[in-house]
């Protein structure tokens, strides 16, 4: 599936994976990508993207990824200008660490992680990057049902390809009780969508990134980072994002790509 004359959403695109993922997408000539994201540098990031690639195919749209009307108004805006999307990378997440259960030394009572910060990293991490895709794969669904097409076939080529942000951490990891249970929940997602959007010509992957060079990560401490992850890691180093970004592109690109990738730099957790 070609880059060219195609339309993607990126969500989390202000920065990290997501930005990479929009670069890469420019360098192989797309027609345009939505770059969404909760942070106004989204606007400055869009305006470097095109600059870098010599003509305007980022736009910018901030808002919360979790809000359904600002959703639906960004699939909206960018299908009347450049025509129906067919590529979705919902990047967009956060994290709220701490462990599961915690004793005070004091008191002996134990704290148990807090529901409010698990729900909004399901929000966030869970929810809004399945409804992102459900967004394209519904649109993709009504453009076939008005043109009185139904169960897609091989020789249409793909209408449409998904590829969730997964993590090494959806196999379990200290301290990430919230952010590990979503990215396992994207597993289950993704090959459940599978099965459904093919009937449509779309497809659904996911992608486990290793420890990334990305805001997110260097948040933890370059001194944490160098202690408790690069001795874990058999490259030695952070994964660049723009070696995310090639794996991405090939996982939306590449038609017989399917199920799960793993980018993990050969990341092997401490017992």
């Amino acid at each position: 599936m070609e880059f060219l004359n195609r339309v993607a959403v990126i969500t989390g695109g202000g920065s990290g994976i997501g930005r990479a993922v929009a670069a890469a997408m420019g360098r192989r000539d797309i027609t345009a990508v939505a770059l969404v994201d909760v942070n106004d540098a989204v606007v400055d990031v869009a305006e470097t993207l095109n600059v870098e690639a010599g003509r305007s195919f980022a736009i910018p749209y901030k808002g919360d990824t979790t809000d359904e009307a600002f959703r639906a108004s960004v699939f909206d805006d960018i299908g009347r200008r450049h025509g129906r999307v067919s590529l979705c990378v919902p990047a967009a997440g956060i994290t709220r660490d701490d462990l599961a259960v915690r004793v005070d030394k004091n008191s002996g009572k134990a704290r148990i992680y807090p529901v409010e910060l698990f729900k909004q990293v399901v929000d966030v991490n869970l929810i809004a990057p399945v409804y992102w895709a459900l967004e394209m794969i519904g649109r993709v669904a009504e453009d076939r049902a008005a043109k009185g097409l139904k169960r897609w076939t091989p020789e249409e080529g793909m209408q449409g390809s998904v590829v969730f942000i997964g993590s090494i951490s959806s196999q379990g990891n200290r301290g990430q009780i919230s952010y590990a249970s979503t990215k396992a929940g994207l597993e289950g997602a993704a090959a459940t969508i599978m099965k459904e959007a093919m009937y449509y010509g779309v497809r659904c992957s996911v992608i486990h990134p290793g420890f990334t060079d990305t805001p997110m990560v260097r948040a933890m401490g370059m001194d944490y980072v160098a202690k408790n992850i690069l001795p874990f890691t058999q490259l030695g180093r952070l994964i660049q994002p723009a070696e995310i970004a090639d794996a991405i592109c090939f996982m939306l690109a590449n038609s017989a790509v399917s199920g799960e990738l793993w980018v993990d730099a050969g990341w092997h957790a401490p017992a």
